[in-house]
């Protein structure tokens, strides 16, 4: 079950985006701490950089909205998943935010960000929720260690031994997709992740860390699709119902050649 220190980290973690769409920079004095580390590679390391960051952020879109979507949360970690709107009527950006706390305040960030498209091939969008009961936070939380152990076997068996009988095995009949270049359904994940592993046979994935919250899991990987390349930071969201996964979101990020800091984005 969420705890209340879960439900304070998940409202802290909240609050911080008020810097860039509010430009509220006393939350980072109050819950940001003086080591914070930083994983955009846009941005260094350290909250007075962040507070740098998001005057930057605002001066070139003073209009831009997180529309926050989703929020997990998982012992020392908080997963926020938003669309991100730099200016009105765009489509904006598909972002995941993860904040690792330290002693009640946020000591470490990393993010993924996707452009959104204008078109899927799943006619669906990339936030809404689609399966059964439609429901965007977590529910049945008493399911959470079984949820976590069937997707993290489920990644293991599919994306890093790339056996597409996992395929078969953990995804529901009832499958939906918000992955843009991907069809809907079951057929539309042998099709279009076969089709992708094929392609690119020495295909690295390595999971960096897993959040879990009910029905809710969260896997941040590094992907490399040809041995030697920088890859691509992925954000995989997946939805459980009765042993079953049902729903997927996700967003891709190329790693950079350059970064305003040291950590890497993983």
């Amino acid at each position: 079950m969420l705890t209340v220190e879960g439900a304070v980290k998940k409202q802290i973690a909240q609050s911080l985006m008020t810097v860039f769409d509010g430009g509220d920079t006393t939350v980072i004095d109050r819950h940001v701490r003086p080591d914070y580390i930083q994983h955009n590679p846009l941005a260094p390391d350290g909250p007075e950089a962040l507070k740098a960051f998001g005057a930057a952020w605002r001066q070139q879109y003073p209009d831009a909205k997180y529309d926050i979507k989703r929020v997990i949360s998982e012992g020392d970690l908080v997963l926020l998943h938003s669309n991100v709107v730099p200016a009105p009527g765009t489509r904006g950006i598909a972002a995941f935010d993860i904040f690792r706390f330290q002693d009640g305040k946020i000591a470490e960030h990393w993010d993924i960000l996707q452009e959104v498209p204008a078109t899927t091939a799943n006619g669906n969008d990339m936030f809404s929720t689609l399966s059964r009961p439609q429901a965007d936070a977590p529910e049945q939380r008493w399911f959470t260690a079984y949820n976590k152990k069937l997707v993290t076997a489920f990644v293991d068996q599919f994306l890093v031994r790339k056996d597409l009988s996992a395929i078969d095995t953990y995804i529901g009949a009832e499958y939906r997709q918000h992955n843009p270049n991907i069809p809907d359904g079951v057929a539309g994940v042998k099709a279009g992740l076969g089709a992708y592993i094929e392609q690119f046979p020495q295909l690295s994935v390595e999971p960096k860390r897993i959040i879990a919250e009910g029905d809710l899991v969260a896997v941040h990987s590094h992907y490399v699709e040809t041995p030697g390349e920088r890859g691509r930071a992925v954000l995989d969201l997946f939805r459980v119902r009765d042993g079953k996964i049902v729903e997927h979101w996700d967003a891709v990020q190329d790693v950079p050649e350059t970064s305003a800091n040291d950590n890497t984005m993983f």
